[in-house]
Parts: C-alpha cells; structure tokens; sequence
C-alpha cells in the first residue's frame, strides 16, 4: 500500500495547487477590489491564472488539434483521427485527410512512450501530412489501463510494433523519435527474419539511444550510477483508487515531469515567472508561445513499471541492442538480417538527451546492409526537441527525409536469370 499512497499523495498535491491558483484568481476577481485598484491583487490574479493552468494540463492528454488542411486543390479538407488498430496499451492512428486522394508516401510514425503523449509529435505530424499518409503509434496512460491487461515491457512494445508494421504493409516508411529508436530496429530486424514480406521500404531513427554508451549524457549517467533495486524503490508507484488502472504499478508521470523540470529548473522559473508578469500586464494570451509550449510539455503519462525498468536495465544498463543480444519472446534478434530496409539516422549537434553517436551506431549493427542503404545527418545548432518538431525540421531534415523516402519508396527487383546459351547443333 506504501506505493499506492505515494501515487495518491502525488496527486493531492498537484490537486491542491490547482485548487490554490483557482482560489487566487477567483478571489482576486471581486468586482470590490476594482474601486481600489492594486498592483497586488493584479499580480495574484495573475499568478492564480498560470498556477491553475499549469496543474490543471498536468492530467488532460492534448486533442491533437489537427481540424482541417488544404490540399493541393485549394480546398479545406477535414482531418478524421481513426483508429487503424486498438490495443489495451497503445493504438495504431491514422491521419486521415477526407475526400483527398491517397497519398503514394505511407508513414508510420512511431512516437516515445517517456513520459509525454504522442500529441508532442503534433507539428511533426502537420508537416508531414501534406505529402504522405501519416500513421502514429498512441501509446495510452498506465494509469487508465486495467491489472488484467497484463505488463508492457521493452518486449511487449516490439511485438506491438511488429504487428503495427504487419498492419500497413511492405510499402511503409517508418520514423522512429528518440526513445523508441532501438526497440523499432530490432522489430525490423525481427520482421527481416520471421516475416520478410512484411519488412518496411525505409527506416528513418530521430536522435535514439541505439548506444548510450557511444556518447554519454546526464541521461546515460543516471541509468549507470542508480541500481535496480534504488529505481524500483524511488521511482515506481502503484495507480491509486481514483483511476481505471487501481493497483498497477508504473513510473508516475508527474514524476518523470519532476525529473525534466529540475534539468533546466532556472529556464522554467524564469518562464514561469515572465508568464506571470505579462498577465498581469494583460499582455498574455490563450495561445501565446508559452501556453502553446506548456501546455503539451506539462501534460504528462505514466508509463508501465516493467516497460520503464526493463529500458533502463537492458537498453542502458546492459545495452542489449547496442551489442545485438536482444531477446524478444524467447528470440535473439540479429539487427543483421536487415538487408533490404534502407536506413537514416539523424541527431542533433548539440542535443543533451541522445548526444551525437548514439543513434549513428545503428548503421553499423546493419552488417547485412549494403552502404548505398545506409545515410547519416548531423544538424548543427540543433538540440533534442530541434530535430524533429523545430526550425531545424522543418527547414532542414525534414526535405532529407522525404527525399531519403523517396530514392527508396521501390522495393529492388530481383535480377532476371540470364537464358542458358544454345548449345550449337552438330553438323
């Protein structure tokens, strides 16, 4: 029960934060306080407005936001969310643009499950969706699956990406985004063996730990330096009472936020602290830059204990896909049975989280691989979050990636046998 009342205490706490920025902004609205206007009241007006808003996004998972798009045509068309496949943990997506032609482009887009939504991969999403057919991993909250679903470990997630790349067919281009680029390169090298109809066309890995030892982090450190046992003790919770999931065990959201905001914790204060200024100015706005960021930053999910445990032991810890020992289901899967999926890499010059050589190091447990099917790209400048929804996407990689899709969107033909020549007739 310990973990249990650590969850629900957790939550009470954000709770009552919410509550005390409802109260401030509530208390400093009295139309009694206009005869006297105070600078102080202004502020706590203020101050309850961004409180409130913040505690408030940390349990609200974000609508996508995706309505409509205008196509070539010059027409709004609306964008439907439809489910291609439902799973208890996660669903497969898909971006569906009504009464417009199928695009010849087929993306699986498959997005982290580390704390954030899939929503996060929103701008990456609308900047792909105009020229492709765009599918996305959406990986639900631990908290609001049932005990009966069973666990979700590293295992799990491959097969469900196995069967997700099943789903789409031979004709995908798949994108993997930081966290699950090693588990989507062992589920092609699983498909490479098990099912080579079902293999992709191409596969792009986003700034991903392949081997977290190749360049080193805060991130890399930490799965080093704490044990297991000191992991399972201060970081996993049991799901309280007041949600679907009661009784199983995760990696708190709100935790793993804690986590990400003490890493810049001067940045967030001095943001969180401008916020609060400008409303009290009037100057902020429902959707100015720092609600648009905050609240898809802030809006967090748990994740499954054996999942998160089972990433830090055998990712980081043991770097099983690293050294190509990964085991799935009883299977050791050998990354070098991809010899027909072209594969890209790209990170990020200055990303903190997956450090430059991490994610390149996939090519080379590509042994069966020719070289002309192998591509690499360093952004300079760029930072973790840069590489696939910033500036740098969008102008740079972005156009890379399509154009990588492209020079590998037709699968190889098989060479024609050449005909036995005619032995000459004796005369």
């Amino acid at each position: 029960m310990k973990y249990m009342a650590t969850y629900d205490m957790m939550e009470t706490m954000r709770n009552t934060n919410q509550w005390l920025g409802a109260t401030a902004r509530s208390m400093a609205a009295y139309p009694m306080f206009s005869m006297v206007p105070n600078p102080a009241l202004q502020w706590l007006g203020a101050w309850g407005e961004v409180t409130e808003r913040s505690f408030e996004r940390m349990v609200v998972k974000p609508d996508w936001g995706l309505d409509t798009f205008t196509c070539d045509d010059g027409r709004d068309h609306l964008i439907e969310v439809r489910p291609i496949v439902e799973r208890a943990f996660g669903d497969l997506i898909h971006f569906e643009v009504t009464g417009r032609e199928t695009m010849k482009r087929k993306i699986l887009l498959v997005a982290p499950m580390s704390g954030h939504y899939a929503t996060l991969l929103r701008s990456t999403v609308k900047s792909l969706i105009r020229d492709a057919e765009v599918y996305v991993t959406d990986w639900h909250n631990a908290r609001d699956i049932p005990v009966s679903a069973g666990k979700f470990d590293v295992e799990d997630y491959t097969l469900y990406l196995v069967d997700f790349m099943r789903e789409l067919g031979p004709d995908t281009h798949v994108i993997a985004v930081c966290q699950p680029a090693p588990l989507t390169l062992a589920a092609t090298a699983y498909l490479a063996e098990q099912d080579p109809k079902a293999q992709p066309r191409s596969l792009t890995l986003i700034g991903g730990p392949i081997d977290p030892n190749a360049n080193a982090t805060d991130v890399t450190d930490f799965g080093h330096r704490i044990t297991m046992g000191q992991l399972q003790e201060t970081a996993i919770q049991r799901v309280g009472f007041k949600h679907k999931g009661v009784g199983r065990l995760v990696y708190p959201g709100l935790l793993q936020l804690t986590s990400f905001m003490s890493m810049n914790s001067e940045k967030h204060s001095k943001a969180f602290n401008d916020q609060v200024m400008r409303t009290a100015q009037g100057e902020a706005s429902e959707h100015d830059k720092h609600n648009k960021f905050y609240d898809e930053y802030l809006a967090v999910m748990d994740m499954p204990a054996e999942f998160y445990l089972s990433t830090v032991e055998r990712i980081f810890k043991n770097g099983e896909i690293a050294s190509n020992e990964f085991v799935v289901d009883g299977h050791k899967i050998d990354i070098g049975n991809i010899t027909t999926v072209a594969v890209k890499t790209v990170e990020g010059a200055e990303d903190d989280i997956s450090a430059p050589g991490q994610c390149i190091a996939a090519l080379d447990l590509c042994t069966g691989l020719p070289d002309s099917k192998k591509a690499s790209h360093v952004e300079p400048g760029a930072g973790h979050y840069g590489i696939f929804a910033g500036r740098s996407w969008r102008d740079n990689i972005r156009p890379l990636v399509l154009e990588f899709i492209d020079a590998n969107s037709v699968a190889d033909k098989p060479k024609a046998k050449k005909a036995p020549k005619k032995k000459a007739a004796a005369k």
